[in-house]
């Protein structure tokens, strides 16, 4: 399939400015980026839109909702890549890291399964081209599981896990440092009865105690002897940040206080907040908003957690709500995040980079503000959408 040609009329969103001009693609990478108009025949017109790097989603959970739709509910692994996959560009994603929970005392849960057939399945669509955006694993770790490291050896020297995270979700700490909070999501999402998630989190502290620090000292020490990014998650309070700096982790994910996300700037973490936090206004777990971390130059990155599409209007959330530039905003989903994760090849319009284009148009919405729309979306040089 020829990957070779010319975007013309486009408002480039370059790394300081948004500039009107072409840009030309050959081979599937940038070969050229000119400022003012081109009349080249053979070009394709973006019509004034917007032309940006195809976005970079660093943790979705978005494929764990098509692999188990509903509780207890197993969808087939090449559908629900497939379908996750169409999402994913559709909102603008280009490359993603699919986040794929490993570790849970219930063993009704998906994260609770082993991955063995599921990594069979995502082989195979990947060597054969059969998805869209270019997918990479990131491996979310739940410290206090009983089953974690064991549930982990799928995916051990698997080359596309190019990043874990440490996660401890035990309630009454961290992202449920509210048990009622903790009790809405359990007992609404994983249609869980009271009863037992009375249980559970009774049970949550012994087992923290028996599991976490040494499946910890564990995950670690593999992470680093692969040199794979290494991320906490919902840090709250300063030592867990300390900690996970010990650890050798260089982002924070999801942080929960702004004290956290201070500590995490102050130690040279990247800060990750969500799209769906950005979008709403704030955190549906009762944290700190994205949008005032974003004002207090505490965001490095967004990424759209459980909605595909919050990662381009968070955006211009940014935009509209934080005096973020577009630029600045639009490098909070491509160029920080490449850079954040060592994809050097990516995430800017630049000459020599990747041919992972995005066009958007921004449309009215029926209460007069202003939406994102996606038009396009080149992989490689490739039209995918």
């Amino acid at each position: 399939m020829n990957n070779d040609l010319i975007l013309r009329n486009a408002l480039l969103v370059m790394p300081n400015e948004v500039v009107r001009g072409s840009i030309a693609v050959a081979g599937g990478v940038i070969a050229a980026v000119d400022t003012g108009a081109s009349h080249a025949l053979s070009s394709e017109n973006v019509d004034g839109d917007l032309l940006m790097p195809g976005l970079i989603e660093m943790h979705t959970d978005n494929l764990e909702r098509h692999l188990m739709p509903r509780p207890k509910v197993q969808w087939p692994a090449f559908a629900a890549l497939q379908a996750h996959d169409a999402e994913l560009v559709a909102a603008g994603i280009t490359t993603v890291f699919d986040a794929i929970g490993v570790g849970d005392a219930d063993p009704d849960a998906l994260r609770g399964g082993d991955w063995t057939a599921f990594l069979s399945v995502f082989d195979h669509v990947r060597t054969n081209g059969q998805l869209r955006a270019e997918h990479f694993l990131h491996i979310r770790c739940e410290l206090p599981a009983p089953n974690t490291l064991e549930l982990f050896d799928s995916f051990r020297e698997h080359s596309a896990v190019k990043l874990m995270s440490l996660m401890d979700h035990t309630v009454g700490q961290r992202q449920w440092e509210d048990p009622g909070t903790a009790r809405i999501y359990y007992t609404g999402k994983k249609g869980w009865t009271p009863e037992k998630f009375d249980a559970f989190s009774a049970q949550a502290l012994e087992l923290q105690q028996r599991y976490a620090s040494h499946h910890r000292a564990s995950l670690v020490n593999y992470a680093r002897s692969l040199d794979i990014k290494l991320a906490s998650h919902d840090d709250t309070k300063p030592e867990h940040v300390i900690e996970a700096r010990a650890a050798g982790a260089t982002i924070s994910e999801f942080p929960t206080t702004i004290l956290a996300a201070s500590t995490a700037k102050r130690l040279g973490l990247s800060t990750v907040m969500g799209g769906p936090n950005l979008v709403r206004g704030g955190s549906h777990s009762g944290n700190v908003a994205a949008i005032e971390l974003a004002r207090l130059d505490l965001l490095d990155c967004l990424s759209s957690d459980y909605v595909p599409s919050s990662l381009l209007s968070g955006v211009f959330a940014l935009v509209d709500q934080a005096n973020y530039s577009v630029s600045r905003a639009i490098a909070c989903v491509t160029s920080n995040v490449a850079d954040m994760l060592e994809l050097k090849d990516r995430g800017r319009i630049v000459a020599g980079a990747k041919a992972d284009l995005l066009q958007v148009r921004l449309v009215s919405t029926p209460d007069g503000r202003r939406s994102p729309k996606v038009i396009g979306v080149w992989r490689d040089g490739i039209k995918v959408f």
